[in-house]
């Protein structure tokens, strides 16, 4: 696996769907492009999947190939396989970073989330999502508070890593 992506930010998007990327981000997307050297555009592939999402989830090409692998282990024909293809070859998009560290978001999928103005990226592990910052914050922060919530006060969500369920 490659790097792993860190931190949140907030960049505006213009009005032909052109956003920055945040720096510490495309140092991740370069590395983990194996067809990646000085002068190229690194390559990611941006999924939307199904009706249910609202983000765009960004994987660099290290990261996707590990999902296409997994996949592609599944028996051919398989619920699964069939389904998983779907959401991740049939619902993405291969994209790359302009020279100036910008990414462009087709309309389609700023549509998709409702985005417009602003979009709030935030780092997801091996891959990182773009919100738009509205929906992030009454949606997806509110339930990791909720999560937290079930936990004392004085909790450390670094004693999760050590049970093999993370429960």
């Amino acid at each position: 696996m490659g790097r792993i992506f860190r931190g949140e930010s907030l960049y505006k998007v213009d009005g032909k769907g052109r956003v920055s990327i945040p720096a510490l981000y495309r140092r991740v997307i370069e590395a983990s492009d194996p067809n990646w050297t000085d002068g190229l555009s690194p390559e990611l592939i941006i999924v939307y999947g199904d009706h249910r999402r609202n983000f765009l989830e960004c994987y660099t090409v290290e990261a996707m190939q590990e999902v296409d692998d997994k996949i592609a282990a599944l028996p051919r024909g398989s619920q699964a396989r069939k389904h998983l293809q779907r959401l991740f070859h049939g619902q993405s998009f291969p994209t790359s970073v302009d020279e100036t560290g910008r990414l462009v978001l087709p309309a389609k999928l700023r549509r998709k989330i409702d985005l417009e103005g602003e979009a709030f990226f935030i780092a997801a592990g091996d891959t990182f999502q773009i919100w738009k910052p509205e929906t992030y914050e009454s949606e997806e922060l509110a339930k990791t508070e909720e999560w937290l919530d079930d936990f004392p006060e004085d909790f450390d969500p670094l004693i999760l890593l050590d049970t093999p369920d993370g429960a």
